[in-house]
């Protein structure tokens, strides 16, 4: 059975929430409303809510510093009087904003939109929900000496940069530090998830639309082309845009001129432009699958992003460094690894790169028992992480059922071991969801089904 979509509203005007919520309910979308950020916050931690949205652009800066220590990926949506406070709301970290009075269409398009993206997003690795304290990579490899020199010449220059690299390797930090050392510096950075936005979305996402260009569309909106002017604009994932994308995008970058979409107007793209990708272009482009044109256009100057089991120097340096960020977020300042612990964390491949490591210390810092986190601790989680029997293999904390135990009901035996895993996984959480979810590895989604299917909670 499928969970009803629910928002949590953040506004002092009861008034404000009902106008909101109204269209919302009778399209069968649940809405909870509380007064403040504060509140917000706890709310957060304690249900699951698809989308956010926050009355008035003044409190956003605020709420996404504080809801990243909750949920790292919840689109957030703002209501705001006017379309420069829509503007600035979007360049402080919200996805999108509504313009009041509130339109019944244009709150179901919006809303609907954010909803599309947020189960997109649900098929992503789980990042982590701390954010680092300054913008900037850690290590002391010779492979992270090369790309950050290189990174310093591309982003003095104005050509496109295109950033390659595994995923979970840093490629978004990458390009926010090609824009922080680049004249732009103090201009707009603004990402576009290319992989996660259908065709019908991303052209409107990224052109924005003029009042009337379809159902929905009841005042003039600027894309993300137009919100990054005189900054940088991210094309994240550039290599999962479809044929059709491609030829617009390719117009973008030639001309540097585009229409909203529903409008006649040509309008000039003053943006410097920063794509990203882990596919193989070039294996696209022989298979006809991506346009030579636009990976020329797009291979300009090129920021390789080495694998984190090429660069097995950095690994002590980036976990001491996720460790004190973690045990600072959840109130445990002092935990620290004992050296044989960080000895284990070297010899270990990483696949899911610099994420994954990140990923891994969050949990070994919130499920410590005590100070110091040791070998044996880092043994442990590496046995939890090594099953390979879905989800309570995966998450760590279930058995792992020998071939000798056939006349087991394995069915039977996962579920229990599921159920297992989460209640150790709430407790460690203190309760909180959103962080559960992270300890398990898994998606906030995938977690609250599971809550639903064992009736916990």
């Amino acid at each position: 059975m499928r969970r009803t979509p629910t928002l949590l509203i953040v506004a002092e005007d009861e008034g404000v929430a009902r106008e909101l919520s109204g269209p919302l309910l009778d399209s069968g979308i649940g809405a909870r409303r509380v007064n403040d950020v504060d509140a917000a916050v706890v709310e957060l931690g304690r249900g699951e809510f698809d989308v956010v949205v926050v009355d008035g652009a003044r409190d956003v800066p605020r709420f996404v510093e504080r809801a990243g220590a909750v949920t790292a990926d919840l689109p957030v949506l703002v209501l705001v009087d006017a379309i420069a406070d829509g503007v600035a709301a979007v360049r402080a970290g919200a996805q999108d904003f509504l313009r009041k009075p509130l339109d019944r269409e244009e709150v179901l398009y919006v809303v609907g939109k954010a909803l599309e993206l947020s189960e997109l997003s649900e098929d992503e690795p789980p990042r982590s929900m701390v954010m680092p304290p300054e913008l900037k990579m850690v290590g002391r490899s010779a492979a992270l000496k090369e790309l950050l020199e290189t990174l310093q010449r591309a982003a003095a220059g104005v050509a496109t940069v295109l950033v390659r690299g595994e995923s979970g390797s840093g490629k978004e930090l990458v390009a926010r530090l090609v824009h922080q050392q680049s004249p732009r510096r103090t201009g707009p950075f603004v990402k576009v998830h290319c992989a996660a936005l259908p065709d019908n979305l991303l052209e409107s996402e990224l052109f924005g639309y003029e009042k009337g260009a379809f159902t929905g569309a009841t005042s003039r909106k600027p894309g993300r082309v137009e919100l990054a002017e005189g900054g940088t604009l991210f094309l994240d994932e550039i290599g999962d845009i479809t044929p059709a994308t491609q030829v617009k995008l390719l117009r973008l970058l030639q001309d540097r001129q585009y229409e909203r979409l529903g409008g006649t107007e040509t309008l000039s793209a003053d943006v410097r432009f920063v794509t990203a990708t882990h596919r193989d272009l070039e294996d696209l482009v022989r298979k006809g699958e991506f346009r030579e044109d636009l990976f020329y256009r797009l291979n300009v100057v090129t920021l390789w992003v080495p694998p984190l089991r090429a660069r097995p120097d950095d690994i002590e340096p980036l976990a001491l460094g996720f460790c004190e960020s973690v045990a600072r977020a959840n109130g445990r300042s002092g935990v620290a690894f004992d050296v044989e612990a960080l000895e284990l964390l070297q010899r270990e491949q990483w696949p899911g790169n610099v994420r994954q490591l990140q990923n891994f210390v969050e949990r070994l810092v919130v499920l410590a028992s005590g100070p110091r986190i040791s070998a044996q601790d880092v043994n442990r989680e590496l046995k939890r992480q090594a099953g390979t029997m879905g989800f309570a293999a995966a998450s760590g904390y279930g058995p792992q059922i020998s071939m000798e135990s056939s006349v087991i009901d394995l069915a039977a035996a996962v579920k229990k071991a599921e159920r297992r895993a989460i209640e150790k996984a709430l407790k460690s959480a203190k309760g909180n969801r959103n962080l559960a979810a992270r300890l398990l590895g898994i998606s906030r989604r995938s977690l609250y089904y599971k809550l639903q299917e064992f009736e916990l909670g």
